[in-house]
């Protein structure tokens, strides 16, 4: 059973608590600390398993917990370390967080393997706090608590091109005869239940993975038929063929399908919409005349997307659309469409860490604290999205609401931990 979204509960591991005890000899009456420390608590690991294409194995087993570290002994015995648990998912899993569905991380490229959770440090054993004044300490520090959250996985399929259209148009038809794929084709909708990959092996050396997209009808956006099943496959495609019915063997009108499936991929999410794509007006086969498909170049060449007649079963024109396919393919970048990290773990929100924020002579505004100290360690600051998303989280904690209560104007200078940078709204 095909299987692309799961709901799983994870847990890292507590770290031990420190030691507290006494060197006791013979010969020794007064022995220092010899509390040892405590071992650190198992991480919470994701790891990508080549040979996994589903995410069936997660609707028998929810709950994934490392083990925890135990306490420190005497004579400066450390606790043992807690063994991580490596979760196995199939490539192209998106990792999120249930209740926001923000992104934790995507198991794709070359991210093989992710620490989503680590395990709580072990608590120092009390032969630390020995000082000249306190000889004797009777205090250790306990483990660090372990960390746990609910998650979404959500399978997105890795191909360069996604292949849409209506039902019973031909898109598993022609998905089998331009790949190794062997789809299950037959006419009635929706006989496509599942994404079928397949690679396109051209004569040239050149090839690309094609993904057939099911489900799409008006109203897929909104869950209508299977679309809330299956758009998010199209994610990651660079590149769609739209493939429409141009002898109306179903009785649609092929233009008002294009444009059909167009606004339910804008409503679904605005930038796949705008990715580039051609037209295969397949059944050319079935046609008496030529005059839907130059109504169809008339309608959609002159908005850049070119059409082409085509019949998947006899292969006509098929050979055509597969290269100007590879050669669009060449002018845009060759990595994979990877989903930024939108969650971080590590900063939680029910940690009651504080801020501050001062005006300084200037004007300079002082932005401080240690939930801030944390953030600035897990963003990158360089890149545009990284640093939009740093400024969308001094919105959510309104710091931003604070520095305009303190008086800031634009371009007046905003300090944090060393970087500065101008206000402007």
């Amino acid at each position: 059973m095909f299987a692309d979204r799961a709901k799983i509960y994870v847990k890292s591991g507590k770290g031990g608590d420190g030691h507290v005890s006494f060197r006791r000899e013979k010969y020794v009456p007064n022995g220092g600390p010899d509390g040892g420390d405590g071992g650190d608590g198992g991480d919470v690991i994701f790891s990508i398993d080549q040979g996994l294409n589903t995410l069936a194995p997660f609707r028998h087993k929810q709950k994934y917990c490392a083990e925890n570290g135990t306490g420190g002994g005497k004579r400066n015995c450390r606790g043992k370390n807690g063994a991580s648990i490596v979760i196995k998912v199939p490539p192209g899993t998106v990792i999120k967080e249930a209740v926001t569905e923000k992104v934790i991380a995507d198991m794709s490229g070359n991210n093989t393997e992710q620490i989503l959770l680590k395990g709580g440090r072990g608590g120092k054993g009390n032969q630390h706090y020995a000082t000249s004044m306190m000889q004797a300490p009777k205090y250790a520090k306990p483990g660090q608590p372990s960390m746990e959250l609910e998650l979404l996985l959500e399978l997105k399929v890795i191909a360069d091109v996604g292949l849409v259209g209506f039902p019973n148009v031909g898109k598993s038809t022609f998905l089998s005869r331009v790949t190794n794929a062997n789809p299950k084709i037959a006419n009635y909708p929706f006989t496509t239940l599942h994404p079928n990959l397949g690679v396109v092996d051209l004569e040239d050396g050149k090839g690309f993975v094609i993904a057939d997209i099911p489900g799409l009808v008006k109203g897929a956006s909104k869950g209508v038929g299977l679309g809330h099943e299956f758009l998010r496959h199209i994610e990651r495609t660079k590149y769609m063929i739209h493939i429409v019915d141009a002898a109306s063997i179903e009785g649609r009108d092929p233009i008002e399908d294009v444009m059909t499936i167009q606004k339910e991929l804008e409503n679904y999410h605005m930038d796949i919409v705008k990715r580039p794509q051609v037209i295969g007006a397949n059944k050319i086969d079935a046609l008496s005349s030529e005059e839907m498909i130059e109504k169809l170049k008339s309608e959609f060449e002159p908005k850049g997307i070119q059409v082409f007649p085509i019949s998947a079963v006899s292969g006509k024109g098929v050979k055509e659309l597969l290269y100007y396919v590879s050669k669009e393919l060449d002018k845009l970048d060759t990595e994979p469409i990877q989903f930024e990290q939108e969650y971080f773990p590590h900063i939680s929100d029910n940690i009651s860490e504080t801020f501050t924020v001062q005006k300084e002579e200037g004007p300079v505004y002082v932005i401080e604290g240690p939930r801030i100290e944390k953030m600035l360690g897990y963003t990158n600051l360089d890149s545009e999205k990284g640093f939009l998303f740093f400024l969308r989280f001094l919105k959510e904690q309104v710091i931003l609401e604070e520095l305009k209560n303190l008086g800031i104007r634009e371009g007046d200078t905003v300090r944090i931990y060393g970087m500065e940078f101008d206000y402007y709204e």
